[in-house]
């Protein structure tokens, strides 16, 4: 797949400089950051499926995390300086080879199609394949923008299509590329999930020995996983071996409601009653 992102590249930016498409030498810029983006996606996989040690207890989990937050802040970038350019074409137009722009368009969606389609499955449940199945959606549809500007160009002479279909598919890509960055922070700053923590306090409450909930802490070590921490007060008359029975309650009911993974319990008797859920 890299080595079919390079040739493509190359073949745009040729064909860019040529026929004078900025469309296609933004197509280009995106296809070049692309092969990088694999390089990264693919070393980040690698390094995430590491074993958990002593110096990294949690694993490496975050590698792929870390490579969707670059990769997606890479793309922001360059995307904005298409734009910066956008506009300034569209100001100063120039001439175009509608012709040659759209033989290289055609070459460079086969190839961004292709490269897509390879990364679709993964894409939906990993947020460094998704940010780089993204890359290649910007690719496809900025090569089918190019296209089209390029049937406007040689029909109408409208050279002003081009720079005006690479800022509105801008527009989109920034929409997209701002949830993966936003979603990827969020992990990164430990931030909760989208889960009602009510709720949860509530579900753990239902256990009739478990008395109160507090200092509970919920964050995400990736997509895929959720770490939920807490202090519950139980009965006093509550034994080890009953404990053990209850801690093995919660966090199959947590798990099976919630989808968190991992759960850590601390149980106490009357330490803490006056404690909120979440200090």
């Amino acid at each position: 797949m890299t080595v079919l992102n390079v040739l493509i590249t190359a073949v745009e930016f040729v064909g860019g400089f040529v026929s004078g498409s900025l469309g296609l030498i933004s197509d280009a810029f995106h296809n070049l950051e692309d092969s990088l983006s694999i390089v990264i996606s693919y070393v980040a996989n690698v390094i995430g499926k590491r074993k958990n040690n002593t110096k990294k207890t949690f694993g490496y989990k975050r590698a792929e995390i870390l490579a969707a937050f670059v990769n997606s802040i890479v793309l922001v970038i360059i995307t904005l300086m298409m734009v910066f350019e956008s506009f300034k074409r569209l100001s100063q137009p120039q001439h175009i080879n509608g012709k040659l722009m759209m033989i290289v368009s055609i070459v460079g969606l086969l190839a961004n199609f292709v490269s897509m389609l390879l990364l679709l499955t993964g894409s939906k449940h990993n947020l460094n394949i998704k940010a780089t199945f993204l890359h290649m959606l910007t690719d496809t549809l900025s090569s089918v923008g190019v296209f089209i500007a390029s049937i406007f160009v040689i029909l109408f002479n409208w050279n002003w299509v081009d720079p005006l279909i690479t800022i509105i598919i801008a527009i989109w890509l920034l929409k997209e590329a701002y949830s993966v960055v936003s979603e990827t922070i969020n992990i990164l700053m430990e931030a909760s999930p989208k889960i009602d923590l009510d709720a949860v306090q509530k579900a753990i409450l239902t256990i009739p020995e478990i008395v109160k909930v507090h200092h509970m802490h919920v964050w995400m070590i990736d997509e895929n996983h959720i770490m939920l921490d807490a202090h519950i007060n139980v009965l006093k008359n509550c034994n080890m071996k009953e404990l053990d029975q209850l801690y093995d309650q919660v966090d199959k009911m947590l798990n099976d409601k919630f989808h968190i993974t991992h759960v850590t319990l601390q149980a106490e008797c009357s330490r803490g009653l006056d404690n909120s859920l979440i200090n």
